[in-house]
């Protein structure tokens, strides 16, 4: 059993990990501004603590009075086209306050830390499926700001004896399986809840951009896996931090990727409804493809993939969506 500090652990990924860590019998710790994340996604049985990542009189008072052995961070703004329009934001949130957390924890001697990464370090990737040797060479700020951590983190395991493992996830998607906790953004940017509103009338249509694309159905292929086998996957790692100065990347994705007509017709499946489209043009900067070889974590961590077909991830989100037609109720 390991004290865990989660790092936006009241957010879409990180509070399905402190499920998940509860389940696998550590003691989760929860750090969120709530900026994002929504209190109700934390059980009331989990210390909480409404404090910035960036603060590091907070980050290391906390660090002291729960006697944290190893930090999850998974606080990171991560809306795309924001980052370009407003890349000072990016940068402030997702490398300098990541540095004060860093900061924070080698001065109270916790050197394990485990970084929510994204295959945007890889850019536009020159083959597939990615793999974790391939370059990285992210196309917008947001995915600079992952790449730039992971780099600080290489130095920080080299100087320092920082242990780290750094997951580059695809597209995080579904809900927990009892339907409690699930996806609720605000705006949300994910295509599964958002064709799920569609489906359900609180949105007119779903659109999609471009048809004609060199796919088997003209329609972008993306790599959808679930959040809960995004999280398991960051428990395992846990015992390949032992070792002082460790430094290990995965990419986290079911290799099995799944096109926009795919995802809309799998929705209709689940929930029986029909769900208004809207063709549109391509957009800018979206690759035909994106999708990963996760045989590394699979190897290395003995990782194993729960939910391997998007039918079954959207049942889960299906079964959120239906319980919390509003997302998380009250006051953050």
């Amino acid at each position: 059993m390991m004290n865990v500090l989660v790092v936006g652990g009241a957010g879409y990924i990180g509070s399905h990990c402190v499920r998940q860590l509860v389940a696998a019998g550590h003691r989760p710790v929860v750090l969120d501004n709530l900026v994002f994340g929504h209190r109700a996604a934390v059980a009331s049985d989990i210390a909480f603590y409404n404090a910035d990542l960036g603060d590091p009189v907070a980050v290391s008072q906390i660090l002291r009075d729960e006697s944290i052995e190893l930090v999850m961070h998974f606080a990171a703004f991560a809306y795309v086209g924001e980052s370009v329009t407003e890349p000072r934001k990016y940068y402030e949130n997702n490398f300098v306050a990541t540095l004060r957390l860093l900061e924070a924890m080698l001065d109270n001697g916790v050197k394990k830390f485990v970084f929510s990464s994204t295959c945007a370090t890889y850019g536009e990737p020159q083959s597939l499926p990615i793999v974790e040797t391939l370059p990285q060479a992210p196309i917008n700020p947001y995915g600079q700001t992952k790449l730039d951590v992971e780099n600080c983190l290489k130095a920080f395991a080299h100087a320092y004896g920082l242990s780290f493992a750094a997951f580059r996830y695809f597209n995080a998607a579904g809900a927990a399986e009892d339907g409690s906790i699930g996806e609720d953004h605000s705006p949300e940017t994910h295509l599964i809840p958002l064709v799920i509103d569609a489906a359900t009338g609180r949105r007119e249509h779903i659109k999609i951009f471009g048809t004609d694309y060199d796919t088997p159905d003209g329609t972008c292929l993306r790599d959808y896996v679930h959040v809960d086998d995004l999280s398991r996957a960051h428990i395992a790692v846990f015992e390949k931090l032992e070792r002082p100065g460790a430094a290990h990347f995965y990419n986290l994705g079911t290799g099995r990727p799944n096109s926009v007509r795919e995802i809309i017709a799998a929705v209709e499946a689940v929930t029986g409804l029909k769900v208004p489209v809207v063709e549109d043009a391509r957009r800018a900067g979206d690759p035909p493809a994106l999708y990963a070889d996760s045989r590394k974590a699979q190897d290395e961590l003995g990782w194993k993939i729960k939910f391997t077909e998007v039918q079954a991830i959207i049942e889960t989100a299906w079964r959120w969506h239906q319980a919390n037609p509003e997302g998380f109720k009250g006051p953050n």
